[in-house]
């Protein structure tokens, strides 16, 4: 099995983990690795943090908890990274903190598309 098969299978049958780990990391290299300035920062972590929750809530079931949170969780990242006037290395450490805690909380609670695509309707 290559990597692209083992990174195809993983989003399919782990969405939330994947999304929010690359939403994460994002926001750590932007915050730490990149010479940005603190509202380059929010703009890419609030345009990811979106992205992520609109792949979980594509990828995932059931929609409505993907939705609300990842609405959610845009709208809280929205507002910290522009209300607040933080520096740049707080939102990446906001965002990737938030992206770990999300991820583990999506993957406990949402079912992959793919597993209920796979299931077989007769036992």
């Amino acid at each position: 099995m290559n990597l692209w098969s083992k990174l195809r299978e993983l989003l399919a049958y782990e969405p939330a983990v994947v999304a929010w780990a690359v939403n994460g990391g994002i926001a750590t290299v932007l915050a730490f690795l990149l010479n940005l300035t603190a509202g380059q920062t929010a703009t890419v972590t609030v345009i990811t943090t979106a992205l992520a929750a609109i792949v979980t809530a594509v990828k995932a079931r059931p929609v409505a908890v993907s939705v609300v949170t990842g609405a959610l969780a845009t709208i809280a990242e929205a507002a910290a990274a522009f209300g607040l006037n933080l520096p740049p290395t707080v939102i990446g450490a906001i965002t990737a903190v938030a992206s770990a805690v999300l991820g583990l909380l999506f993957r406990q609670n949402l079912t992959p598309a793919a597993r209920l695509a796979g299931r077989s309707t007769t036992s």
